[in-house]
């Protein structure tokens, strides 16, 4: 193998194409590219299975390619992984996707109208899942929401009464709450 400098720009090249490589499988995931970087994946693991069978006698260089090969190594189960359920229909992301295209109508928003704006319900539901991405966890659909402020609709009258209200998201021991408070 070359010099030092060789394998350290080597290296430096490897870890700016996974970076990108990981940054092209996030964009299709989220469906903004209509068709997974294949290609260029199967460039890099050539070049990284060429870098694995050199030698490198420096310590430093052989642990830092180490790290580059597990890394891709663990993208690599994650992007197949996520491949595996769009394919069966269970990716999380593309379900609400195809759903919010598919279901314009918002039957949910619909039943919530008598007791909320249906802006009021939106900007609620964005809030709240902003706050569900922040914390890391799931959010939950925009029916349950509407059912589940339905549901405390009476209880907000016995407590505020006629008074105009706000719902305010905040985040309680790292979970998304919705709060109610009254409007001064």
């Amino acid at each position: 193998m070359g010099s030092r400098e060789q394998v350290t720009e080597i290296l430096n090249q490897l870890e700016k194409v996974l970076k990108e490589l990981e940054f092209a499988y996030e964009q299709y995931f989220l469906g903004m590219e209509k068709r997974a970087p294949e290609t260029e994946r199967s460039k890099f693991t050539l070049r990284i299975r060429k870098m694995v069978t050199l030698y490198i006698p420096q310590t430093d260089l052989r642990f830092r390619l180490q790290s580059i090969t597990s890394r891709f190594n663990s993208y690599s189960s994650y992007w197949d992984r996520t491949q595996r359920l769009i394919d069966e229909g269970k990716y999380e992301r593309h379900n609400a996707r195809i759903q919010r295209y598919a279901n314009d109508k918002r039957p949910a928003a619909e039943d919530a109208e008598t007791s909320l704006a249906i802006d009021s319900l939106d900007t609620l539901y964005e809030k709240l899942v902003a706050a569900h991405q922040i914390c890391h966890l799931r959010p939950p659909n925009r029916q349950q929401v509407a059912s589940f402020l339905i549901r405390q609709q009476e209880a907000i009258k016995q407590r505020f009464g006629e008074k105009q209200i706000d719902f305010v998201v905040i985040t309680e021991d790292g979970k998304p709450k919705v709060k109610v408070r009254a409007r001064k």
